[in-house]
C-alpha cells in the first residue's frame, strides 16, 4: 500500500522520549547515552523526585502511545515548549482531547485517557523541571536543523526512499497505513522507535549529536567499525545479503540462541547495515543487507581521515 510521508518536529516530543527512557528503565544497553544516562541522574535528582517519577515505571505501556499521539495532535498555535503542551492537556476537556484521538485509537477508551491526562502532566513537569530544561535549547536546535533537511528531500524522494534514509534501513511492508510521520529524537539515538495507529504510522528516527571534539571519530562510525569487527555478525551479514531473511532462518543457518542473535541485530541494526522489514503479517519482522551501509562506512572513514 503507497503511503504519505511528512515531517513533525517539536522538542516536546524529546522531553517525552528522555522520560519515558528514565521510568521504564528499559533500552539502556543499547543507546549511545548508555546505563551512564541512569546512573548520573540517580545520583543527580533529589529522593522525593526520584520516587514520584518511579510511580511511573510499571504503569501501562499504551500509556505512551497516547502521550506521543497528543503531541502529534497538539494546538498548532500554541508554543513548542513542553510547559505550554502540559498546560494545554490540563485546560483542554477530556472530551475535546478523546474527541481527536479516537479517529487514530479507536480502542482507547474515555476513562483511560482521563487517566492520563489525570497523572502524567504533573510526573512530566517534574522532569522538565528537574532535568530536561538544562538542555532544551540545545535539543530544540539539532532537531528543527535536522527536520529542515528532511522536509527539503520530501519533494526530492519517493516515500519509501526517505524513510529507508531518515530511519537507516527501516522498509515498511504491507502495512495497512496511508500516512508515516517521521520525527527526529535524540536520546533514543541509535534505534527507532514506532506507535501504530488507525491508518498512520508515527516513527521516531535518531539524529545524531556532534562530537565535542572534532578530532574524535564520529560515533556513526563507531557503530560501524564495531558491528564489522565480529565474525558472526560479518557472516549474518553475507546471509542476509540476497534476499531478507526471517529472525528464524538467520538463528538456524548460524546457530545463534534467541538472545546473542538478537543482540547481534541491536548492533548491525543501529550501524545502519541491516535494513529491517516492518511486516504485520510477520510479528517478528525480516532482515536483509543495506545497500548503502557500505557506501556511508567508507564515506564517513575517508571524511574523518581526512580524504576527502
Amino acid at each position: 500500500m503507497k503511503y504519505k510521508v511528512s515531517v513533525d518536529v517539536s522538542v516536546v516530543y524529546e522531553c517525552l522520549s528522555s522520560f519515558m527512557i528514565y521510568v521504564t528503565k528499559k533500552w539502556t544497553d543499547n543507546l549511545d547515552i548508555g546505563p551512564s544516562f541512569m546512573q548520573d541522574l540517580d545520583q543527580r535528582l533529589p529522593e522525593e523526585v526520584k520516587s514520584k517519577l518511579n510511580e511511573a515505571r510499571d504503569w501501562p505501556f499504551l500509556d505512551f502511545d497516547v502521550l506521543y499521539a497528543l503531541i502529534m495532535l497538539r494546538d498548532p498555535h500554541m508554543d513548542d515548549q513542553p510547559a505550554a503542551f502540559l498546560d494545554w492537556l490540563d485546560s483542554t476537556p477530556v472530551d475535546e482531547l478523546y474527541s481527536r484521538l479516537i479517529t487514530y485509537m479507536p480502542v482507547l477508551s474515555r476513562d483511560e485517557l482521563e487517566r492520563v491526562i489525570d497523572t502524567y502532566p504533573a510526573l512530566m513537569r517534574l522532569w522538565y523541571h528537574h532535568y530536561f530544561q538544562e538542555a532544551e535549547h540545545e535539543y530544540r536546535l539539532l532537531l528543527e536543523e535536522d527536520a529542515q533537511e528532511k522536509n527539503i528531500l520530501l519533494n526530492k524522494m519517493e516515500p519509501e526512499s526517505l524513510v529507508e534514509y531518515a530511519t537507516g534501513g527501516v522498509i515498511l511492508d504491507n502495512l495497512p497505513v496511508t500516512s508515516v510521520i517521521l520525527f527526529p529524537g535524540v536520546h533514543f539515538r541509535p534505534i527507532n522507535t514506532y506507535c501504530f495507529y488507525e491508518n498512520l504510522l508515527l516513527i521516531q528516527y535518531p539524529v545524531d549529536v556532534p562530537e565535542d571534539n572534532e578530532d574524535d571519530p564520529p560515533m556513526v562510525l563507531l557503530r560501524m567499525t564495531d558491528a564489522l569487527a565480529h565474525p558472526e555478525r560479518l557472516r549474518l551479514l553475507r546471509f542476509v545479503a540476497h534476499e531478507p531473511k526471517t529472525v528464524g532462518e538467520i538463528g538456524k543457518h548460524l546457530a545463534l540462541s534467541d538472545e546473542r542473535l538478537l543482540h547481534h541485530l541491536v548492533i548491525l541494526r543501529a550501524a545502519g547495515l541491516l535494513r529491517s522489514h516492518v511486516d504485520t503479517t510477520d510479528e517478528n519482522g525480516r532482515f536483509s543487507l543495506r545497500p548503502d551501509g557500505a557506501a556511508e562506512l567508507q564515506m564517513f572513514l575517508e571524511s574523518y581521515m581526512r580524504l576527502t
